[in-house]
């Protein structure tokens, strides 16, 4: 697709240019992962599918941007082409013609049905919907359960690690068996948010693991074949399943074990990994306070997806009342902090008396490190609090510890990355950023306005206003300032326009304090300049 206002990434083209033109000619029953990774993306004649996702992870986000061509740009075009999910041939059909029929529209009821919106918005308010929802529930369960049958500890998923079963028999394939249920364990246990056990004792049905990670090993004439599966203990339900390979050279095979581990520990325990998603599913009636104050851990990241201000007050509320309900939640606190900084960063609503803010939400990160010097969140939160108040190198410090603390936590290396760019180190944060958005299903208009970012500080203008158009966040203003900027400095006058009055009807304060709060986020006074600028370009009076 050739049309310049296709917006995608260079890697999206060549895949859909790749695939229309294999089914064109014929050839579809040549499309498969393999061929589309050798073709398309350079991969050797050893990639394995199973190993490396690039195919599927590109496959969705190519779908993501045909669906936003045809929503927007494309709404006249007059062939539709899709690619299904779980294959790779696309599909071409005609869109229907419209016909013009002249009616006179009846009187219009004061209760007339709004027009149903375009499906990502749909999918958009559900999700901000479900965060409120869950949060208020959780937040009516702490009222309702009665004192002498409350938990004392808030609900934390439990994996039960099996010995992976040795298929070969052999004194090598032993070795490699153990040597991997080792790796796991040790990669999954740096995550906080989860309890990793090898072994299961009698006691009360909450001390049982919910989750069980079973899987064997075998020999091939040269490598090793791990095959891996995630089950749900309460049905037998296979949540995830995977195999991996490795060599048997003796210089590869520590290495090998490794790389597989964490891709095993970040699949299963990573913010929006399979077991958030299992139990983000989960709607209880009533549940117990543990179960309550798990909750709002859970509508917090749904809420961090599209970042709106209808859910914000709840998700704050649900974690308030957790950490009242359990001091000793350092998570609990982490995230709270989290929803502090996200008062003052994303203005909800807009708090010229920041300081006071973010000393708050220091203090509650600096309460989760304390009880766990360890926990992620709270040291993601602290890197982010000590950002926002001026303590740069103090930030980059701590967001380098708990990199060192577990570097498999995709949310704290995009916050980290994010960090490090913003700081001015554009070079070493921006890869990050582009490496979590493959790896984390969680918050990609997030991620996105973060590459936008980088791409308009590099000067390439046309691949940030790619990057900005993806961001789908109608109702956050900062992500309506940097589309403004990246507008104005390329030269597109009606989106620079369109943002300019979005921003001066929406977000007034936001204008009125441009230049505190773009200093407080860009740290280089020279790339605060130059986004002022930018801003002006775009047409917005931005005070001295």
């Amino acid at each position: 697709m050739k049309s310049s206002d296709f917006d995608a990434t260079a890697r999206e083209q060549r895949f859909l240019g790749y695939v229309v033109e294999e089914t064109l000619s014929g050839r579809a029953n040549r499309i498969k992962a393999y061929s589309i990774a050798v073709e398309v993306f350079g991969r050797d004649a050893s990639f394995d599918p199973q190993t490396d996702p690039i195919v599927r992870i590109e496959a969705g986000h190519l779908r993501r941007s045909l669906e936003r061509y045809y929503l927007t740009a494309g709404q006249s075009d007059p062939i539709l082409i899709t690619i299904p999910k779980g294959a790779y041939v696309p599909t071409f059909s005609s869109r229907p013609r419209p016909v013009a029929v002249e009616i006179t529209p009846p009187p219009v009821p004061e209760t007339v049905e709004r027009p149903k919106p375009a499906r990502w918005s749909n999918a958009s308010w559900l999700t901000v919907i479900l965060a409120a929802l869950v949060a208020a529930l959780a937040v009516l369960a702490f009222e309702l359960v009665p004192v002498n049958l409350r938990a004392t500890a808030p609900e934390i998923p439990r994996l039960l690690v099996e010995p992976f079963e040795d298929l070969s028999g052999t004194e090598m394939s032993a070795a490699v068996a153990s040597g991997l249920t080792q790796e796991v364990i040790g990669h999954l246990a740096k995550f906080k948010d989860i309890v990793v056990i090898e072994s299961t004792e009698p006691g009360t049905a909450a001390e049982q693991p919910r989750f069980v990670l079973a899987g064997s090993v075998s020999l091939l004439a040269d490598a090793f074949r791990l095959r891996v599966r995630l089950i749900n203990r309460s049905n037998g339900s296979v949540l995830w399943a995977n195999s991996y390979d490795g060599g048997m050279d003796v210089g590869k095979l520590l290495q090998a074990q490794a790389d597989i581990a964490r891709n095993v520990a970040t699949s299963l325990a990573q913010t929006y990994g399979v077991i958030f998603q299992a139990d983000a599913a989960i709607h209880a009636d009533n549940p117990p306070d543990d179960w309550a104050a798990y909750s709002c851990t859970l509508s917090y990241y749904a809420y961090r997806t599209d970042l709106d201000a209808k859910a914000y007050p709840a998700v704050r509320a649900c974690l308030e009342k957790a950490v009242e309900r359990f001091p000793n939640y350092a998570t609990g606190w982490g995230l709270l902090s989290q929803t502090y900084i996200d008062g003052i960063r994303f203005r909800f609503p807009f708090d010229a008396s920041s300081a006071a803010s973010i000393e708050r939400a220091l203090a509650a990160a600096r309460r989760a490190v304390s009880l766990d010097p360890l926990n992620i969140r709270g040291l993601q939160a602290e890197m982010i609090a000590l950002y926002l108040g001026g303590e740069i190198d103090a930030a980059l410090a701590v967001g380098k510890q708990a990199m060192a603390i577990n570097p498999n936590d995709t949310e704290l290396v995009g916050e980290y990355g994010y960090r490090l760019a913003l700081s001015g180190n554009w070079d070493e944060g921006c890869p990050l950023v582009a490496e979590v958005r493959e790896r984390n299903p969680g918050p990609l208009s997030y991620y996105e306005s973060a590459l936008a970012l980088c791409s308009y500080f590099r000067g390439d203008n046309a691949q940030a206003a790619m990057w900005i158009r993806k961001v789908s966040a109608p109702g956050n203003a900062n992500y309506h300032a940097i589309a403004a900027a990246i507008f104005g400095e390329g030269g597109h006058k009606a989106e620079a326009d369109r943002e300019r009055a979005w921003l001066e009807q929406n977000a007034p304060g936001l204008i009125e304090n441009a230049r505190k709060e773009i200093s407080m986020r860009f740290a280089n006074p020279e790339n605060v300049a130059f986004f002022i600028a930018s801003l002006r370009k775009a047409g917005l009076d931005i005070p001295d």
